[in-house]
């Protein structure tokens, strides 16, 4: 396409092949991206088509519709006409058919490329079985072991840990008390008073009382 072209050769052959009415606007869209042409030499070059007589073109309103001679078509009769409408439905439905089968794909490609190729799952297999058989060892040396804990061991150790819980539990409440005893005649807050005497509390050390 040359400068003094404008891109009238390019629009001529498009309206010719859509055979259908287009305003400038429809026509700079619709060619813009794939031909680069601007707007400006897009209404001028469809302006001198129409001039020259080689397109045709209509006022409506405001606007300007072309579309290209009608005196360059064979005349189509009723019969040519219902084939078309016979050949477009057919041709409809096979790309309905189509674009269903084309998702239909879509979605089992994405599928496939979300699950694990046959390398993957033979890799993953082999590292589950020996992290299976690492497992059973560990088993076989817990059970082999001589030195388990009996029931009244572990008993007396949770028992042990009762008192010792309940024994904390009591001293903080005790501690607690206190604190607020004297912070009723503190000018200042509780966190000021335990920073000045030093006192470290159980949430200070991220400590909490263990679950029964």
């Amino acid at each position: 396409m040359s400068k003094k072209d404008n891109g009238a050769s390019v629009i001529f052959a498009y309206l010719n092949e859509k055979n259908r009415p287009y305003s400038a606007q429809d026509v700079f869209c619709n060619l813009q991206k794939q031909h680069g042409l601007g707007k400006t030499a897009v209404v001028k070059a469809m302006e001198l088509l129409a001039l020259e007589g080689k397109i045709k073109e209509k006022i409506y309103g405001k606007q300007k519709i072309f579309f290209a001679d009608q005196a360059q078509f064979k005349d189509v009769n009723e019969a040519d006409l219902k084939a078309m409408d016979c050949q477009i439905s057919e041709l409809s439905a096979e790309m309905q058919s189509l674009t269903q089968s084309c998702r239909q794909l879509d979605a089992e490609l994405k599928e496939l490329n979300s699950s694990l190729t046959t390398d993957q799952m033979v890799s993953e297999i082999q590292e589950l079985k020996a992290e299976c058989s690492g497992y059973g060892a560990r088993l076989e040396k817990i059970k082999s072991a001589t030195n388990h804990v009996t029931p009244e061991e572990k008993e007396k150790v949770y028992k042990e840990r009762d008192v010792y819980v309940k024994e904390w539990k009591k001293r903080k409440r005790l501690a607690s008390d206190m604190i607020n005893s004297i912070l009723e005649g503190y000018p200042k807050s509780k966190k000021e008073f335990l920073d000045e005497v030093g006192v470290e509390t159980d949430e200070d050390c991220k400590v909490v009382f263990p679950s029964t």
